[in-house]
């Protein structure tokens, strides 16, 4: 039986990359839910959208559970799109809005983006619960560049 304790995500090269915010409640539900949990990341399944989602302190990644790839012997599942915090940007207060880079790794992800403002955040309050009565998940993970 395969060892799922562990994720493998490839990361395309990106197609484009857009300078944009996303609303304050939600990335400061990312950074407690990153801080409550003691890791370096944090997995959350979108399963309403079928993604994967990793939080680290840097960015946040959107993962294909459909799509799946392999290079060099080794098998992962492909990166949609990514939200990197960006840090050159101060935010003035904590219900200002967070600045990020949006990088698309595929023609469809800016319109998976604008879906995932509202279903990403539905499956955070989710995991918050989960995570009162069980605590977290330790899984690993490991990202490798995608050469198509």
């Amino acid at each position: 039986m395969p060892d799922r304790s562990g994720e493998i995500f490839f990361r395309p090269e990106a197609i484009a990359i857009e300078r944009l915010t996303i609303p304050a409640p939600l990335y400061n539900q990312c950074r407690l839910t990153l801080a409550h949990c003691d890791q370096d990341y944090v997995f959350v399944p979108v399963r309403s959208m079928q993604i994967q989602t990793v939080i680290d302190r840097d960015e946040v990644v959107f993962v294909d559970n459909l799509a799946y790839a392999v290079q060099d012997g080794e098998g992962g599942k492909l990166m949609r799109l990514a939200w990197r915090f960006r840090r050159d940007v101060e935010r003035l207060s904590l219900n200002a809005p967070a600045p990020i880079l949006l990088e698309y790794y595929d023609e469809e992800a800016r319109q998976l983006h604008t879906r995932l403002i509202t279903e990403f955040k539905k499956a955070l309050d989710i995991l918050e619960q989960r995570y009162k009565k069980q605590g977290c998940e330790a899984r690993s993970r490991k990202v490798v560049p995608f050469k198509r």
